[in-house]
């Protein structure tokens, strides 16, 4: 019986550097059955059908490495598992996930594949692969199928499950410093830039150094206040009030026209400005005392509000407000204008998703507005007559080439007053291309954990690098987040090559973290007594505050079903290369397949570090070309072709000569010690190559000989 489907068997999502590529990704494997006999260009219409689904598809390259290149491959025919990637790729990216990669590569038999995709979220990439299957199949059958509904719930999954665009600009500016990342929070803008005792933690513009003294200062507006008027920085007159009577009498001693605001609200709610009868002012109370603990009355500074954004003791960025108008048109009426002038604009939507929030007009805040003007919600305003909705909270206007030196440092001044690291700080003056004190303006507020959005995505003016001076606030130009990490894999010895290279790091004085087949240790201190060779027990490591180097081992099954747990490594040893029939669950059925696999391990090395690969190994020592950084070959026969042949060239190795352990480099030679001193060697003759790889890994990393020799000599648990 004919069976013309796409059924997906299994689904894997790798979170670290695999066989396939660096970065995660879903690896699901597929069986089209018979649809093996029927490419794309054999079924009636289905290409016209899928490409008017997906227009956009016209920018896959595919395989011709042009724009429109996989299109041409529709045409010229192409099979389903192939069209599945392309297609579940496509998804993501109109849902607004940013992947470009993904392979498609027939496995065991026939009409069964392996497809690969990039995803940033295993959620959002199994769901991608399920609605493509389904879109596809509708294609193929002429069934409708809803694409715009599909795309829609696909966005959702990314703006519910993905980092927040100012989390996210952070990543990517680390990302471009070669500074590793890992997200704390499955759901949240937790994040964890680089390893170990390297590391440091941001939460949105918030860092591990913004200090919650600060924050509970910023909040407190009034205090902030008093705080920057004693170090001289020019602030309105105000007053905390707590009662609509008390504000009326705040008003008349400070002098109107005011301005009412909750005393740690943000992004302008519940803020009411220039008033100036008592009615507007109690109302105005009213509106304040509903978003926030407090309520301030302040002198009214006329001007235009502008946002400074202080990154690490520098102004970074500055945006002008502006206010949020409508005009009449004599038939609609100011809700109607307010949505087709106002929240039309794209770049109004979810509070930290967009620079802009969209205008509720119903916040008493917006009809107190309207009122003092003569309108309500519901008013038609003549055609031509301007109405103000909103008069703050609209920074999209680029201005930081415009700040006055003088205005700069005094917002930096002020977010050093107040304590943080990342600040927003508000300035209200006529114009920002002169100091404030020359025409009466003041700083208003001082802002933690401030918007990113309005610097990144301006509606007038450029973007500014606003992540890229959180990264360097935290990392200077010469540091990268990364720890020492030793990666070992191979076949067999991995443990204990794992947890001599520990020992000796521990003898150099780093706080050594291991996670190997015998649990995860820190220091010696046992913290999982199961397998701890995968990548969990990598992670586990790499999250620790406390380690300073880290050893992780991870056999070819793991790195086949997770990733690696890092993304780069300082060291990464290959220990030998022996088919596992055991890998035939994951489609591996030979040493071809297994050099695809564990060659992971040195693709991950820096350029900075050290491939250590087993000589006497043919399929090991053949990974020496993919390294990119310096290789060190060990091998118990010093004469061997691999190894004389890398010494010609200057490079290092280490091999037994004449009962001794001998660090060689070009024609040098340096005798470690005799092979009878280490009692790991003498009890089973079977463990030298482990510690031959153990010894190299640890003159890669410059470890002093004499720690080498004794640690070696006196090595016992892994730990």
């Amino acid at each position: 019986m004919s069976k013309k489907d796409i059924e997906i068997l299994e689904v894997r999502y790798l979170r670290g550097p695999s066989m396939w590529t660096y970065t995660p990704i879903i690896e699901a494997v597929v069986d089209i059955h018979d649809l093996e006999d029927c490419p794309s260009n054999v079924i009636p219409g289905f290409v016209d059908r899928l490409v008017a689904w997906l227009p956009s598809l016209i920018e896959h390259t595919c395989s011709p490495g042009v724009r429109g290149g996989f299109v041409k491959r529709l045409h010229d025919g192409t099979w389903p598992a192939h069209i599945l990637e392309h297609v579940t790729i496509e998804l993501q990216g109109l849902a607004g996930m940013r992947v470009s990669f993904g392979k498609a590569r027939e496995v065991t038999r026939r009409s069964l594949y392996k497809v690969v995709f990039n995803t940033t979220h295993e959620q959002i990439g199994r769901r991608a692969l399920q609605i493509s299957r389904e879109l596809v199949l509708a294609a193929m059958e002429d069934r409708p199928f809803d694409v715009p509904a599909a795309i829609a719930e696909l966005a959702e999954m990314v703006e519910e499950l993905c980092l927040g665009p100012s989390t996210q600009c952070i990543v990517a500016a680390a990302t471009k410093r070669k500074i590793p990342h890992i997200r704390l929070l499955e759901n949240g803008n937790l994040v964890q830039l680089g390893y170990g005792a390297a590391q440091r933690r941001i939460w949105t513009a918030e860092t591990d150094c913004t200090s919650a003294i600060a924050e509970g200062i910023a909040s407190e507006k009034d205090l902030t206040k008093r705080l920057l008027g004693y170090s001289g920085v020019p602030t309105p007159e105000g007053q905390v009030v707590e009662s609509p009577g008390e504000a009326w009498v705040a008003a008349q001693d400070i002098g109107v026209p005011v301005v009412v605001k909750p005393s740690d609200g943000n992004r302008g709610r519940g803020v009411s400005t220039d008033l100036s009868t008592q009615a507007e002012i109690e109302a105005a109370y009213k509106i304040a005392e509903d978003e926030g603990s407090e309520v301030i009355v302040e002198k009214f500074i006329p001007g235009i509000e502008h946002r400074l954004l202080v990154i690490g003791g520098k102004l970074i960025a500055a945006a002008r407000g502006e206010e949020a108008v409508v005009t009449g048109d004599g038939t609609s009426s100011l809700r109607a204008l307010v949505d087709s002038q106002l929240n039309s604009d794209p770049r109004r939507g979810k509070a930290g998703e967009q620079p802009l929030e969209p205008i509720e007009i119903d916040k008493p805040q917006i009809l107190l507005q309207l009122e003092r003007q003569g309108y309500t919600a519901d008013s038609v305003p003549a055609a031509g007559t301007s109405v103000v909705v909103l008069r703050n909270g609209n920074h999209s206007t680029d201005i930081t080439h415009l700040v006055h030196p003088r205005n700069a440092a005094t917002a930096v001044l002020a977010a050093k007053v107040v304590g943080l690291d990342i600040a927003g700080v508000d300035i209200v003056t006529e114009d920002i291309t002169r100091p404030i004190e020359e025409q009466g303006g003041c700083i208003v507020e001082v802002n933690a954990g401030p918007s990113l959005l309005m610097h990144l995505k301006p509606a007038i003016g450029e973007a500014q690098p606003v992540g890229e001076a959180i990264v360097e606030s935290l990392f200077p130009k010469t540091a990268n987040g990364r720890i020492p990490v030793i990666g070992v894999s191979g076949s067999h010895g991995k443990t204990r090559v794992a947890g001599l290279v520990a020992r000796l790091l521990r003898l150099s004085g780093k706080y050594v973290g291991l996670a190997c087949s015998k649990g995860v240790y820190v220091n010696r201190r046992n913290l999982q007594t199961s397998n701890g060779a995968n990548w969990a027990g990598g992670e586990r490591i790499l999250l620790n505050r406390s380690v300073t180097a880290a050893v992780i081992e991870q056999g070819p099954a793991s790195i086949l079903t997770e990733g690696l747990a890092y993304d780069r490594c300082d060291v990464g040893v290959v220990t030998n290369l022996d088919y596992d029939r055991a890998l035939a669950e994951y489609h591996i059925h030979d040493q071809d397949q297994m050099f695809t696999v564990l060659r992971t391990q040195i693709d991950v090395v820096l350029p900075s570090g050290t491939g250590v690969l087993n000589a006497d190994d043919a399929k090991v020592a053949g990974m020496a070309e993919l390294c990119d950084g310096e290789i060190i070959f060990f091998g118990a026969n010093a004469d061997s072709e691999v190894i004389r042949e890398h010494r010609a060239k200057g490079g290092r190795a280490v091999f037994v000569r004449d009962g001794h352990i001998v660090l060689a480099k070009s024609g040098d030679e340096k005798s470690l010690t005799e092979l009878n001193t280490i009692p790991l060697i003498a009890e089973r003759s079977e463990e030298t190559p482990n510690v031959l790889a153990a010894i190299a890994a640890a003159w890669a990393l410059n470890i002093d000989n004499a720690l080498i020799k004794s640690g070696a000599q006196t090595f016992g648990s892994p730990g």
